[in-house]
């Protein structure tokens, strides 16, 4: 189940990284950077702003890496190592929406704001088409701490598109 997406005005967001290009079926490979980010801001007396962020370049599948970045929330930017790298989500107007729900089903509310932005006449920032296709800003947030809540099922995940600013 998700909420109805919105448009937001979004400032700058900035966030510690670490690239990666991974399919559907090595996914565990993405999900296993989120504690080395977390211990790698730690060691750097950096605070994180909230649960992880999966910023998508590029769309995969299960045979077809995507292209992203997994990342934390950070007041300012980081200097990185060579490995973690400084990010910066652009500031714009965000098309948006909350998935709630298993992880595994967020596909189908990228699907749902998909249809809601083309519905709207809006343009997805985006260069190319089909598998060279490359997002200015797609993204997923990830609000629930599965340290207060293990259950999957159970999760709220924020999904957000840079959209053009004239619809």
């Amino acid at each position: 189940m998700s909420m109805e997406p919105t448009l937001e005005h979004r400032d700058v967001r900035h966030y510690a990284g670490i690239p990666i290009q991974v399919t559907l079926r090595d996914w565990g490979r993405a999900n296993a950077l989120v504690p080395e980010l977390y211990e790698w801001l730690a060691r750097n007396g950096i605070e994180p702003l909230g649960g992880p962020v999966y910023r998508y370049r590029s769309i995969g599948d299960e045979a077809r890496p995507f292209d992203l970045e997994v990342g934390v929330p950070v007041a300012a930017p980081v200097t990185g190592d060579g490995r973690v790298e400084a990010g910066t989500l652009p500031a714009g107007q965000y098309a948006v929406m909350i998935h709630h729900g298993h992880p595994d089903q967020l596909g189908k509310s990228h699907a749902a704001l998909q249809q809601w932005v083309e519905e709207r006449g809006l343009a997805p920032g985006k260069t190319g088409e089909g598998p060279a296709e490359v997002w200015t800003a797609r993204y997923e947030t990830y609000l629930t701490d599965p340290a207060e809540q293990p259950d999957l099922a159970q999760w709220s995940t924020e999904i957000a598109y840079l959209v053009d600013e004239t619809p």
